[in-house]
């Protein structure tokens, strides 16, 4: 019998570093991550949700006002950043507003760390 992910399902809050940008995202327990070897992801370093966020399980607290936002190449992603502290806490799919990855290390209680990562190949992209 196939397990329904959205029966356990937790709230993590998020920010960027100075505070600036707060947010909440519903996902199951969050046990891996991903990184991505494309040219932005390789230098940020960040590990991001295995699984893409989507909008209905995304929520503002505040500080919407503070992204910046930052396209490069084919333009299939919105990489947004605080433009105090300069935190980036998710990228956006274009074709698909709302549909996010989101930085595990802005998640309060997640630690990157100790997850298993695994690299997908953004440069083939």
């Amino acid at each position: 019998m196939a397990e329904d992910v959205k029966t356990d399902v937790r709230t993590y809050d998020g920010s960027c570093h100075c505070g600036a940008v707060r947010f909440r995202v519903r996902s199951p327990p969050i046990r891996t991550g991903i990184r991505c070897n494309c040219s932005i992801c390789i230098r940020r370093g960040a590990v991001m949700s295995s699984h893409y966020v989507l909008p209905e399980d995304f929520a503002w607290v505040s500080g919407r006002e503070a992204l910046r936002l930052y396209q490069f190449g084919d333009h299939m992603m919105n990489h947004w950043f605080c433009g105090t502290c300069g935190i980036h806490p998710f990228g956006e799919v274009v074709e698909h507003p709302g549909k996010c990855r989101v930085n595990l290390g802005c998640l309060d209680g997640v630690d990157p760390l100790a997850l298993e990562v695994a690299v997908i190949d953004g440069r083939s992209f």
